[in-house]
């Protein structure tokens, strides 16, 4: 994941937590790989771009660790479309993730302090 429209591209994502947004994005029920990136860039009002190579790995490797669960749906134009959906150990590990994730963020905060101007 990185910045939008940015050439540093500093908005690179710490290990797990793409998989910690789409476990989020799936909490609400299934989605196609394409909806769960556009609504992770929706929710962060663009400001993360989740490109297919980093997007594909993820499913899979959760997937691979039975948090999420996968089906083949056929459109009316008669075309398969994958879409995922989260299993119950992937709910419980939204659950720990998020809350080591907010750990994090606040032990960062603290670490940086005031905003200085």
């Amino acid at each position: 994941m990185a910045r939008k429209s940015r050439p540093d591209s500093r908005g690179d994502m710490l290990l797990g937590t793409l998989d910690m947004l789409i476990l989020k994005t799936l909490l609400p029920g299934p989605a196609h790989g394409h909806t769960i990136a556009h609504v992770i860039e929706r929710t962060s009002d663009d400001v993360l771009q989740v490109e297919h190579g980093s997007l594909y790995p993820a499913l899979h490797r959760l997937e691979d660790q039975g948090l999420i669960a996968s089906f083949l749906v056929t459109s009316e134009n008669n075309r398969k479309a994958k879409y995922y959906r989260m299993t119950s150990d992937g709910k419980k590990h939204l659950t720990q993730e998020r809350s080591r994730w907010e750990s994090l963020v606040e032990a960062v905060t603290r670490v940086l302090g005031p905003v200085m101007k």
